[in-house]
């Protein structure tokens, strides 16, 4: 583990820290939340692409830190952890956004490694990161939860594959046993379902959406905005679950490019 830091840390700021925050929804959950007035973290498993989060974020005049993290890895989300808590204190504000998902995603190709791959990223990955930290908020009195799911974690979809939508679709018990064990600790946890939004994910599709489908997308930012809203609303308020779609809504209208080939 290598941390890429290169300025003192401000204890009296808010701390928060964003997996998959070196592109896409994480990175504009960072943006969104450093410029609420947060310190942020970024961890994602590709060196280059953290390095070039924290730039923007500094150029931003956001007080930023990058720590490189494979999520599904236990062992090295512990060391992380470890070292955040050390370097930068206890997390106000945790976002689990690491996601991933395979092109050949249906039963007639997947087989039991690209299942294990995407469930262990984006299931695993995400109980690993909360248990790494649950014990410091309850210690500190509280904190924020926030698990990005999706729409297909919200309902079935046919396009996501199996892999991808079991391992979405468990994360709302999760987040919900979250509330109903630690909300008397402080800890509020919340699961965000976007719809389609133009991230780089989407280029794992067996068939990637035309370039003006994407432009009628939710945008990162459109995302982020919501994650800021629900970890800055008033302690005494959870928002359990946020949907949040385009309103031209594919999922409604349909393309060719949803569609099960065969």
């Amino acid at each position: 583990m290598q941390t890429i830091s290169n300025q003192p840390s401000n204890p009296a700021k808010p701390l928060a820290w964003i997996t998959g925050g070196a592109t896409g929804i994480g990175l504009a959950s960072a943006i969104a939340l450093g410029q609420a007035g947060f310190r942020v973290v970024v961890s994602g498993r590709r060196q280059a692409e953290l390095q070039s989060a924290q730039q923007q974020l500094q150029e931003r005049s956001i007080e930023a830190y990058a720590m490189p993290l494979d999520v599904a890895d236990p062992q090295a989300v512990e060391k992380v952890a470890s070292a955040i808590l050390h370097e930068y204190g206890c997390p106000k504000a945790l976002v689990c956004s690491a996601g991933t998902n395979v092109p050949n995603r249906y039963w007639a190709q997947l087989d039991a490694a690209a299942f294990a791959k995407v469930t262990q990223i984006n299931l695993n990955g995400v109980a690993f990161c909360i248990s790494a930290v649950l014990p410091a908020m309850r210690a500190q009195g509280g904190g924020s939860i926030v698990v990005v799911s999706s729409w297909a974690g919200w309902r079935y979809l046919t396009f996501t594959g199996a892999a991808y939508g079991a391992s979405k679709q468990g994360l709302a018990p999760l987040v919900e046993s979250l509330n109903d064990q630690e909300g008397v600790h402080g800890i509020r946890a919340s699961l965000v379902c976007p719809g389609e939004v133009a991230t780089p994910i989407l280029r794992t599709r067996p068939k990637p959406p035309p370039q003006e489908d994407m432009d009628r997308m939710l945008k990162p930012e459109d995302v982020g905005d919501a994650i800021r809203y629900v970890i800055t609303a008033p302690p005494h308020v959870c928002l359990n679950e946020v949907v949040i779609a385009p309103t031209y809504n594919r999922i409604y209208t349909g393309a060719p490019d949803l569609k099960r080939p065969g």
